[in-house]
């Protein structure tokens, strides 16, 4: 915790002539670049993964055709052809469960009380949305600091699920189709935890989008494979 908290003091004050007011908010968007632009690998392996399964569609669909009357033996068979061509039905999810460990540095961090008197904009980086609230209500300085970012991720997520919510419809596991509406737990997940928590999770949610966007473009094979 000690090193992560002096990272994070050394990337501020590199940042402090940039962002006079906001050095630490700028050095947490930094360090959550950082790890998601060391997970790009498996983002790109992810990207392709995804382009197996729609290849393999059709054959999905025939296997819906023939065992449509036995879900059981549909599951077999399904996983059977995956495991067959190598596709991982849940690789997407390692980028997101790999960056959990950075996540959660940075809540303890920030729910210790050392990075006290830190700040973004005028809401300190290590209070909560019911301490804005408490402080100056919805419409308060620090209460539209939320608010940007209530609004932000609530694009994000919507971005986010109309570009997954086919990817998983032939994933064989229970509640698979329903994995793309977790895009809007992080709307829970702001609200809860301390500000640079959030800002962790509102700048990974926005990586995600442009690296969705980039790596499922039309003729993205060949960049990403």
């Amino acid at each position: 915790m000690s090193f992560f908290a002096a990272l994070v003091e050394q990337l501020a004050g590199l940042l402090q002539p940039l962002f006079p007011t906001s050095a630490t908010a700028a050095a947490i968007v930094l360090f959550t670049m950082a790890v998601r632009l060391a997970l790009h690998p498996l983002s790109r392996a992810a990207a392709r993964g995804q382009r197996a399964r729609t290849r393999l569609a059709p054959h999905v669909a025939e296997l819906r055709e023939k065992h449509g009357k036995d879900p059981e033996r549909l599951q077999r068979a399904v996983l059977e052809l995956h495991g067959r061509e190598k596709v991982s039905p849940l690789a997407g999810c390692l980028p997101s469960l790999l960056q959990l460990p950075a996540f959660f540095l940075m809540y303890h961090l920030f729910s210790s009380g050392r990075m006290a008197g830190h700040s973004l904009l005028a809401a300190p980086l290590d209070g909560r949305l019911g301490d804005a609230l408490a402080a100056g209500g919805a419409l308060g300085p620090q209460g539209l600091v939320y608010a940007g970012l209530f609004l932000a991720v609530a694009a994000l997520a919507t971005y986010s699920y109309r570009r997954t919510r086919g990817g998983l419809a032939d994933v064989p596991l229970p509640g698979a189709r329903f994995l793309p509406l977790l895009s809007f737990g992080t709307l829970v997940t702001v609200a809860v935890v301390p500000l640079a928590a959030a800002l962790y999770v509102v700048t990974s949610t926005a990586w995600t989008a442009a690296e969705r966007a980039y790596l499922y473009r039309d003729g993205a094979s060949a960049t990403a494979a």
